[in-house]
C-alpha cells in the first residue's frame, strides 16, 4: 500500500514535465509592449544620417540558454526610418550622448537584426544570453523629428534540446510510477509465468 502511495510523486512530476513540454510546443506569445521613441532627424544623408542608440543595455541572463525566445519589433514610420539591434558594448566612439545621439552612422555598426537594410517596418531576432542595444536612424532628409510608436512582442518556448530531455524524463517518471503502483500485480503475474 505504501509503495502505491509513493508512486503518486513520480507520476505528478512526470505530468508536470509533460505539461511544460506541451506549453513550450505551443510557444506562447507574451504581452506586447508599446513605446514611443524619438525620430532621429537627418538633414544630409550624403555624409550618413546620425544614429540614435539606447543608453542602457538590455541584458539577457545566462539561464536564458534553456529558452528559445523570439522577439518581434515593429515600427510605424518604416518608410522614413529603421531600427536595428546590436550587441553591447557599441563600437568605440559610438556611445550615445545625453540626448541618445551618436557620432556614428549605420555603417559603423554590426547589426544582429534589422538595421539600415531592413525593409517593411518589422524585424525578428532570437534573444540569446548577452547584452544588447537598440539603434535607430532616419532615412528622411527633411530634418523633421517627432516620435513613432514601436511595439515589441516576445514569443517564448523551451530550447528544443530541453524539450527532448523533459519528454524523456516525463516518460521515465510515468513508467516508473506505473511500475511502482502495479508492482505486486506484476510480480504475481511473473511468478505464475515462471511456474507454468
Amino acid at each position: 500500500m505504501m509503495i502505491r502511495i509513493l508512486s503518486i510523486l513520480p507520476a505528478l512530476m512526470g505530468v508536470i514535465c509533460a505539461i511544460l513540454v506541451l506549453v513550450s510546443l505551443y510557444s506562447p506569445v507574451l504581452e506586447t509592449s508599446r513605446t514611443d521613441i524619438p525620430l532621429v532627424p537627418c538633414t544630409d544623408d550624403s555624409a550618413g544620417c546620425p544614429v540614435g542608440l539606447s543608453g542602457d543595455d538590455m541584458s539577457s541572463p545566462t539561464a536564458f540558454i534553456l529558452l528559445d525566445i523570439e522577439v518581434t519589433i515593429e515600427w510605424e514610420q518604416f518608410s522614413t526610418s529603421w531600427i536595428g539591434v546590436i550587441e553591447s558594448p557599441p563600437p568605440d566612439g559610438c556611445e550615445p550622448d545625453s540626448s541618445g545621439l551618436t557620432a556614428c552612422t549605420a555603417e559603423d555598426f554590426d547589426f544582429i537584426a534589422g538595421g539600415a537594410e531592413e525593409d517593411g517596418g518589422s524585424l525578428t531576432f532570437n534573444l540569446k544570453p548577452g547584452d544588447y542595444r537598440f539603434a535607430t536612424a532616419s532615412t528622411d532628409t527633411s530634418g523633421v523629428g517627432g516620435e513613432q510608436l514601436v511595439t515589441i512582442t516576445p514569443e517564448i518556448a523551451l530550447n528544443p534540446i530541453v524539450e527532448i530531455l523533459l519528454s524523456i524524463v516525463a516518460i521515465l517518471l510515468l513508467a516508473g510510477s506505473g511500475e511502482m503502483f502495479a508492482h505486486r500485480s506484476i510480480m504475481r503475474a511473473w511468478k505464475r509465468f515462471k511456474e507454468t
